[in-house]
């Protein structure tokens, strides 16, 4: 992949997006939908982008560690150039402790709302909350099926914040381009406020065929709303609970049969990323 952009050894090769570090003695929050039963390391994760040409990476709190992030605060500590992070955090966290995140590499905060009841954006406690987000210039990542994106979005994008939609905004594959949300979500794209992170495919409810069709035939529109300025690609490693049918390499390999143009591809991959994420070149 690094072949393709003909970066010296100070450049960045290319950035994951979305990725997950932990390990299986962590303690895991109650309200859980799902249990690791074997680690991801810093160390092996640092692995796979090595073995795929990558050089940087997000690592994303997953959704069993809760508000929870020393785990992720320490990988960042340990590789304060490559990676960048992205919090899981209660309301009410103080001003310092976000600070003190953002000294550590964290960029941004994910809402996780797979399974929950939608939040009343509303509630003037989550007027500070975003304030303190837009203070430190962080994102808000939104990870939420598609048919409630359009409310979602227009909930936020009223506080200023950026704001990326998780795995093309987790359509269903089986319904199609029109399916309720998904149209709308790409007129709110044209606002230049939003961002969409271009992986989880195998996350679309389809058939692996049907998934892969129904990105292909996104991925334009996408385009066309967004901007390609404004598309970050997402390994989503180490595959939570897909395990057993997907690996780096397959999702790598989906990636390339999207059929983007080598301008689409380092956008992705580099320009994009590096912007969202406030990365710099590494230095010689």
């Amino acid at each position: 992949m690094s072949d393709l952009f003909c970066a010296s050894p100070a450049s960045i090769l290319g950035i994951d997006g979305h990725a997950h570090v932990f390990s299986r003695e962590l303690d895991l929050t109650s309200a859980r939908r799902y249990s690791p039963d074997y680690d991801a390391t810093l160390a092996m994760y640092r692995d796979q982008l090595h073995q795929h040409g990558l050089s940087h990476g997000v690592l994303v709190q997953p959704s069993f560690l809760g508000t929870d992030n020393r785990y992720l605060l320490a990988a960042l500590e340990q590789a304060p150039e490559h990676m960048r992070g992205v919090v899981v955090v209660e309301r009410d966290i103080s001003r310092a402790a976000l600070e003190e995140m953002d000294r550590l590499g964290v960029v941004g905060v994910r809402l996780n709302l797979m399974g929950k009841v939608l939040p009343d954006f509303s509630d003037p406690q989550w007027q500070v909350f975003f304030g303190r987000i837009a203070a430190l210039d962080w994102h808000v990542e939104v990870h939420r099926q598609v048919a409630d994106m359009p409310a979602l979005l227009a909930g936020l994008m009223p506080f200023g914040i950026k704001i990326v939609i998780d795995h093309f905004g987790r359509p269903d594959a089986r319904l199609g381009l029109d399916q309720p949300g998904f149209r709308q979500m790409l007129e709110l794209g044209r606002s230049g406020q939003l961002w969409m992170k271009v992986s989880g495919i195998y996350r679309l409810e389809g058939s692996a065929q049907e998934n892969l069709d129904f990105a292909r035939a996104a991925l334009p529109l996408l385009v066309d709303a967004f901007g390609q300025q404004r598309l970050v690609w997402g390994s989503d490693w180490p595959h939570t609970q897909h395990e057993n049918a997907v690996c780096f390499g397959s999702v790598v390999e989906q990636l390339h049969t999207l059929g983007c143009n080598t301008q689409l591809m380092r956008s992705l991959l580099i320009d994009a990323p590096q912007v969202l994420f406030d990365f710099a070149p590494i230095a010689t």
